[in-house]
Formats: structure tokens, C-alpha cells, sequence
């Protein structure tokens, strides 16, 4: 049914987790098989699936809080870049790292609303509160999201262009070539997970961050992908993926996925 690549696009806005959002797809399925026929099996099913992605998200707080190293989502890679009008930062691996810094209430409400325009009379069935109580808790996120996420103001063309020089600078380990690419006040994030050797805090500086990366990128060749619906790389020796998120030309967040258990989906 159509609905379904929504709906876990939807429940992977919640969690950043491709698994977890299959999953709680498949329970609202099969929780309408044991239901009596909604008016409207669509905004059922949206409803459904918000609250079963709440509910874990409630749960995942602790264990993202006991994490080793900073958290980054499960990348969304597709091989293939092919050219796209505009960028899509509604889920960018920039943009999940600022929706953790949410509690679950105001990052359901503006995913729901803001993200996926469920009306609010939805959202509100969704988190349990009242309508009016939702509205302000997307306010609120809406402020938080507009101070700390990265604007995308360049389009696909200028973002390739960036990350292909980004990616020529780490294969040839040239620090000047990268400092020409990174913005001055440049954030790396490296999510290993405690099971492969990853940067425990965040980097920060263009001089750091070049120097750390011509430290980790010594062999191995990058490939050009879509990583959260905006140019990225990847690597596959040893396995990693970049999400990269631009800004008037430089690179101002680098967000290194090296947990395997969040690379299955490349195997």
C-alpha cells in the first residue's frame, strides 16, 4: 500500500532507526487487522504508528543517554545521487542531532506537524495531550530547530561540488585542501558505538577536525551517495558513511556513522 514508505519515514523521523521504524509499522498493521474498520485508515494509521514510535522513543532515552560517544541515526543511503531539485534537511543526519536534544512530546509534535503536516487535531490523539498543548509544544521545538539546525541555502549542485572537494582533500590527506572546505567553526561528530574506535565528543574547528580526519583516512576510497536525501560519501574500507551539511559554501557539521550495527543496511 502507498502509505507505508510514509509511514516508515515517518516513524524513522521519530527514532532514527530503520529497524525500529519497520517494526512499529508492522505492529499498526497489524493492529488495524484486529480492529474495527477506521473512517479513515490513513490518519489511523498515522496516529497508530506515532504513539508506538513514542513509546519507544520514551524507552530509548536511557540507553541513548548510556551510549558510547555521540549518537547519530542509522543512515538513509541511496547509491545512486541522482540530481534533486532542492535538498531535503526535513531528516538530515544535522538535523536528528538537534531533534535529540528534544524530549519526546515536542519532537513528535513538530515531526508530526512541521515535518509531515499532520494536522494538529492528529498530533494531539498521537502524544495524548490537547491540541492547544501540542501547538505549543511544536513552538517551542520549532524555536530550538531554527537556532541550532544548519540552514541548507545552496543547491545540489553546489552541495556535490563541496563534498567531492571534501573527499578529494581526505583521500590525498590535505590539510589545506580540507581547511578550504570546512567552516571555521566546523562540528564532527563520530558515532562508533562502543564497538569500533570512534571520536568520544564532538570536534570542533576547522583545525581539528582536518587534522583528525588525515589521521583516520589514511587508505580506502570514498564513493559518492545520497545520505538523508543530500549528498554524502561512503566508505567502504573500513566501513563508515559522511553526512555532510553546507553553508554558504563550506562544511559546517561532519557526521561519521562507523557503528555497524547501523551499516547493515549496506551489506
Amino acid at each position: 500500500m502507498a502509505i507505508r514508505p510514509r509511514l516508515v519515514r515517518l516513524a524513522y523521523g521519530l527514532l532514527g532507526d530503520l529497524q525500529e521504524s519497520e517494526d512499529v509499522v508492522q505492529e499498526a498493521w497489524l493492529r488495524l487487522n484486529q480492529a474495527e474498520p477506521p473512517d479513515d485508515v490513513e490518519a489511523w494509521l498515522v496516529v497508530t504508528v506515532s504513539r508506538l514510535a513514542l513509546d519507544v522513543l520514551k524507552s530509548a532515552r536511557k540507553r541513548r543517554e548510556e551510549y558510547v560517544g555521540p549518537w547519530l541515526p542509522e543512515p538513509v543511503v541511496d547509491a545512486d545521487p541522482a540530481d534533486r531539485v532542492t535538498l531535503d534537511e526535513s531528516l538530515s543526519m544535522a538535523m536528528f542531532v538537534v531533534l535529540e536534544s528534544l524530549s519526546p512530546a515536542e519532537r513528535t509534535a513538530f515531526v508530526l506537524h512541521d515535518v509531515f503536516g499532520v494536522p494538529f487535531d492528529e498530533v494531539a490523539k498521537a502524544v495524548g495531550r490537547t491540541t492547544a498543548a501540542c501547538r505549543q509544544l511544536a513552538a517551542r521545538a520549532r524555536r530550538h530547530v531554527q537556532d541550532k539546525a544548519p540552514r541548507f541555502d545552496v543547491d545540489v549542485d553546489d552541495h556535490k561540488r563541496v563534498v567531492d572537494a571534501f573527499a578529494a582533500a581526505c583521500a590525498g590527506r590535505d590539510i589545506e585542501g580540507l581547511l578550504a572546505v570546512l567552516d571555521p567553526d566546523v562540528v564532527l561528530r563520530s558515532d562508533g558505538g562502543g564497538l569500533v574506535k570512534a571520536a568520544l565528543r564532538p570536534i570542533r574547528g576547522a583545525g581539528k577536525v582536518a587534522r583528525f580526519l588525515v589521521a583516520i583516512v589514511k587508505d580506502g576510497e570514498f564513493r559518492p551517495a545520497v545520505v538523508n536525501g543530500s549528498p554524502g560519501l561512503v566508505r567502504d574500507d573500513p566501513p563508515a558513511v559522511y553526512g555532510l551539511a553546507v553553508q554558504n559554501g563550506r562544511i559546517v557539521a561532519v557526521d561519521v556513522v562507523r557503528n555497524p550495527e547501523k551499516l547493515r543496511s549496506l551489506q
